[in-house]
């Protein structure tokens, strides 16, 4: 039973740093459009 409940742990874990990294990225690619457009 306490194999099952760590092993969907580490999924949720998992699948959350996933989605935050994905999440980051897109903040950076929004700074960097912006500064693409500060720079014309």
């Amino acid at each position: 039973m306490k194999k099952i409940i760590l092993i969907g742990l580490t999924a949720i874990t998992l699948l959350s740093a996933c989605n935050t990294v994905s999440g980051f990225g897109k903040d950076v690619q929004k700074v960097g459009d912006k500064v693409e457009k500060a720079a014309d």
